[in-house]
């Protein structure tokens, strides 16, 4: 089966009009997740080996101001290049989305963002971290194996320093004993009840205990990158969900991550987050069923997973639509308005801030900082509240006119934007809009609009 451009562009992409070259049938949908990352390649992302040396000498910079040395002009500078650094990782993910012609593999890439939610710690140092873990963890797993995605997020510097796993030391180790260090759970507690198995996936708190005394060792130094030290370790083996791990800690490691990938539990848990994400909040038992079988029977490959969602009928099948969150509304108002990725990476970061980031903010989603370790909430109850939608029609109203130097004409966008979802209501109070701003507006901060 193919899909309808309206149904392909506002259930599972980005909105109307779809960019040339769109793969349209699940098998195409599902192919193309195996083949080359031409957003990546459009706009890179800078890696984690650039911005370490840059942290590195803000603080040393930061250690002489706290020793009285005048370094004052010379510190803010690298601040500020920390600083635009991040913002180039917020642009260029705008910019991603804005452009790609396969925007399913752009919105699968958020949903795996989210669900290793991985939010800045340790102020501006850290700033950086989440678009590391999305580049180098999740975008190049995309197409392969749910496993290795797990286990290259949770060895990856930016989920450590997250889940305080930099700071879990064996109670028994060298270092536990010497200065009697402890262990720290988060990590052993959000991969079982988050990342893989669900929070009612059959482990006891005994299981998250002897993960936790697992994953010692693992640490980060100060150029960003994961170490193991030894002397963290807790001594012994260990056992997880009635499995027996060995004393060699790092081979341990890697055998526990991808049994707890690729358990049966797993399976259920991603199948139901993918169907509530992109189908509907209280889903067909039926499709997380068919994603089931697929997750178990390809042992985990991502795309087979995808190819089971797109392929059943629910896919196609009229649902309570759900609303699109603050980032997606404004990457559909972009490529509606034919805003292109370009505009965005110019944006001085100042601008972008305040047109993007905060509208965001006021709309109730702070970019790559969801409040919890599980994410973003997907009720639509959440999002539509009197304040969040007075943020989206201020944004409606305001935004467009600073990205586009002409307004285009309100019925038409509509139409284009929208296609059959275009009611004779809206169509109507656009017509009677007293400018075209304020037609662009209505279409834009509408519930047709705003829905998916």
């Amino acid at each position: 089966m193919n899909f309808t451009d309206e149904l392909l562009a506002i259930r599972f992409g980005y909105g109307l009009p779809l960019p040339a070259g769109t793969p349209r049938s699940p098998i195409a949908i599902s192919v193309g997740l195996r083949g080359p990352d031409d957003m990546a390649k459009a706009w890179p992302m800078p890696t984690l080996a650039k911005y370490a040396p840059m942290v590195s000498k803000l603080q040393a910079l930061r250690k002489k101001a706290k020793i009285g040395a005048n370094v004052k002009a010379e510190e803010d500078a690298a601040k500020a290049a920390v600083v635009e650094l991040s913002s180039l990782g917020h642009r260029t993910g705008f910019a991603r989305a804005i452009d790609t012609s396969q925007p399913f593999r752009e919105r699968l890439i958020t949903f795996f963002t989210d669900h290793f939610t991985a939010n800045a710690r340790g102020g501006i140092a850290n700033s950086y971290l989440p678009f590391a873990l999305v580049e180098d963890a999740i975008r190049p797993n995309i197409g392969g194996s749910f496993a290795d995605m797990v286990t290259q997020v949770t060895l990856h510097p930016a989920m450590l320093i997250y889940l305080d796993q930099q700071v879990s030391i064996g109670p028994n180790s060298f270092i536990g004993m010497k200065w009697e260090k402890g262990l720290n759970e988060n990590l052993a507690r959000e991969l079982m009840e988050l990342h893989t198995l669900g929070v009612d996936g059959g482990y006891s708190q005994d299981d998250v205990r002897q993960l936790a005394e697992l994953l010692t060792g693992m640490t980060v130094n100060g150029d960003f990158k994961m170490v193991f030290d030894p002397r963290r370790v807790e001594p012994g083996a260990e056992a997880v969900m009635g499995k027996n791990y060995g004393s060699d800690k790092l081979n341990a490691i890697n055998k526990v991550l991808r049994d707890l990938a690729l358990h049966p539990k797993t399976a259920a848990h991603i199948a139901r987050k993918l169907a509530v994400h992109f189908l509907d909040d209280t889903p067909d038992p039926a499709v997380i069923k068919a994603m089931r079988l697929a997750f178990v029977q390809s042992k985990g490959d991502i795309p087979s997973v995808v190819l089971a969602l797109l392929s059943h009928p629910s896919a196609q099948a009229e649902g309570a639509p759900k609303i699109r969150q603050p980032f997606d509304f404004i990457v559909s108002s972009c490529r509606a308005l034919g805003v292109q990725g370009a505009q965005i990476q110019t944006l001085k970061a100042g601008d972008f801030k305040r047109g993007f980031l905060h509208q965001m903010e006021m709309m109730g989603q702070k970019l790559k900082a969801s409040p919890g370790p599980d994410g973003w909430p997907e009720e639509a109850e959440v999002w539509v509240t009197p304040p969040r939608l007075a943020a989206r029609i201020d944004w409606a109203m305001s935004m467009p006119q600073r990205l586009i130097k002409e307004m285009p004409e309100p019925v038409a966008l509509a139409m284009s934007a929208l296609a059959s979802h275009a009611t004779p209501t809206l169509l109507t109070a656009v017509a009677r809009a007293e400018s075209r701003r304020d037609g662009v507006g209505i279409v834009l901060s509408s519930p047709e609009f705003n829905r998916r």
